[in-house]
Formats: C-alpha cells, structure tokens, sequence
C-alpha cells in the first residue's frame, strides 16, 4: 500500500495523519516533537510509506536533519504556500492542519525547500547575533541622546567608542548629578561594543578561511560579513540553473501581476532571505560610493542613478551583484577588473 503523512509541529506536540492513494485517512495520532519519537512511530504504523512532509518553522531543521539521518523520507515545504491549502478549511486546527499537509503530499502540490546543513545554520546564527548587537547597541546609543536631550546636553556626531566616552565626561561636568544615573545605559553600550567587536573578529576569520568567501570577497565593496552572508543564504550554487536566478531569491526581482491585457511590473518582491537582501543593498552602496577604482558594473549603477534615483541604482546594482557573486562561485574563479 502506498501511504502518505502530514505533521502539524507545534513545540511539544506533533500531529500526525496517514493518508493512502486514494487521500482516506488512515490514522491520526500526537506523539513528542523529536525526531527519534516521530522515527519510531513512523516505522511501526506507517508500512509502505513514500513521502512524509512538515512545513517550515523553529523546529523544522532539527527534525528535518533528525528524520533523514533514521532514513525517513521526510520532505519539508514551504508554509507560506502550504497556508493557501490550510486556509481552505473552515475549522482550522491541528488535527485538520495535519491532515491537509498529508493531502498535500499526496497530490504533489507544494513546493520543497532547501534544507541548510549544520555548518551553514553556525555561520548564520554568528550573522544573526551580531545584526541583533548591532540593533540593540543603536536602540541604546539613541535612548542615550534623547534622555540627555531632556537636560540640554548634546552627544552631537560621535563616530567612535572613545570619541563618546571624551563627550559624555565633558557633558557630565556641566551635570555632575547625571554620571550616576546615566551610567548603567553606558556601561551597557560600551560591553555591546567590546562583544560587537569580537563578533566581528571572529566572522573575519571565518571568512579567511573559507574559500569561497575568499572568493566572493574579490569583489569591490564584498567584505567578510556580506560574503559569509550569501555563501550561507544560498549554501548550494547549483540550487539555481541561472545565475540571475539568485538576484530574485533574495527578493531583489520586480514583482508582476499579469492577467489577460493586464502585466503590471511593481517593486521588489522582498521574498525570501531579508538578511541577504540587506547585505547586498550595503555592498552595491559601497560599491557606487566607497570604491574608487571604476568598472563595469559601478558604471553602469552611476548611470542608472542619474536617470532613476540613487535608491533604485542600489537595488539593481544589488540584484545584478547578487548574479556575479553566484557565477563567480559556480564557475569557482575571482573577479577581474575589466
């Protein structure tokens, strides 16, 4: 018998539906979310089993890797679309999410997803904690200004730690009375700065002895932090047939909408991975602004800005950048200056 399986996640609990060929239900159960439990049962109630299918979310790695590692044909596909199939029913609950994901896998209608290997969630996670710093350090440095706002003391354009250290004693003997009070929010941002700082010592190395990071750093205006950034969002490069296939996987494509005489190209779609987005938007800008060595693709970006804004310039010098970076790595060669 050919049988198919859906399983709603949730934290502690998973939803499980069997389904044959003909989409009858066969059995439902909730069994502990681990992949060990799940493996188990799957092997003891699930004969002849072809596809197993869960969507994306917090603990879709983890059971994914876990599931393929006891040899179950597990598949993981993507919830945004798999929530236009759930939305179907009137009633939604588990048992009828699960139940709608074994459907789904029975008839084909979604779409896989790339599941990231171990190494490439480390490089991401180091990504991830240093761009949380980075907006925590802002959201405090900020509340510092506007608090000493409140008294007529301004911080005025610091660019360094020490140049803020120089203006906040300068301020505070005008306001004695305010070092005490305001010195925990400092102490705060100063130990922010020394763990941003070994943050980024340590994303620096790892990109020194990457390889293809080395590589994708041959690029002007492509540091560490943007080359480790893409190297993990895409992880695979023959994940794409195109290169300028990479561009629209970071959201960086216009979206359409067309429908008989109607074709309408909007914005950027800003699908998929915002933190790939983000750091090819700031390396197209160091490249139109900080590079001074001219070639084809800053060229054509000062172009475009003239006639189309320097805001548009960055997203298609990103979305064009988001392609050399792909075939420099799929044809494993650095750049050259033209």
């Amino acid at each position: 018998m050919t049988i198919y399986a859906g399983m709603d996640v949730s934290d502690k609990a998973t939803h499980i539906c069997v389904v044959d060929a003909k989409g009858d239900v066969l059995r439902r159960d909730v069994v502990a979310s681990d992949p060990d439990v799940l493996a188990k049962w799957l092997n003891r109630h699930c004969r002849g089993l072809t596809r197993v299918v869960l969507e994306t979310g917090p603990l879709s790695t983890f059971l994914y890797h876990g599931l393929v590692d006891r040899a179950v044909p597990v598949t993981c596909i993507c919830a945004r679309h798999a929530k236009k199939a759930l939305s179907a029913r009137v009633n939604k609950s588990d048992v009828h999410d699960a139940e709608s994901l074994a459907q789904l896998c029975r008839t084909g209608w979604y779409k896989a997803v790339h599941m990231k290997a171990g190494a490439t969630h480390i490089d991401r996670a180091a990504l991830k904690i240093r761009a949380q710093m980075i907006a925590s350090r802002n959201s405090f440095a900020n509340q510092l200004r506007g608090m000493l706002k409140l008294f007529g003391l301004r911080m005025g354009t610091v660019t360094t730690p020490g140049k803020r250290r120089e203006r906040l004693d300068a301020l505070f003997t005008r306001r004695p009375d305010l070092r005490d009070v305001f010195a925990p929010l400092i102490e705060c941002i100063e130990a922010m700065d020394a763990q941003l700082s070994r943050s980024s010592k340590l994303l620096d190395a790892r990109a020194a002895n990457d390889p293809v990071a080395t590589r994708l750093m041959s690029v002007p205006g492509v540091g560490p932090i943007t080359a480790l950034t893409f190297k993990s969002a895409i992880e695979d490069p023959g994940r794409f047939t195109r290169s300028a296939d990479a561009g629209a996987y970071a959201g960086l494509a216009p979206r359409r909408n067309q429908s008989g005489e109607r074709d309408y190209h909007g914005h950027i779609s800003k699908a998929g991975d915002p933190m790939l987005r983000s750091a090819l938007y700031e390396a197209a800008n160091n490249l139109l602004v900080r590079v001074k060595r001219p070639f084809a693709l800053q060229t054509w970006g000062k172009k475009l800005a003239e006639t189309k804004g320097h805001k548009r310039a960055r997203v298609a010098v990103a979305r064009k950048l988001a392609n050399l970076l792909h075939r420099l790595w799929q044809s494993e060669t650095d750049f050259c200056w033209n």
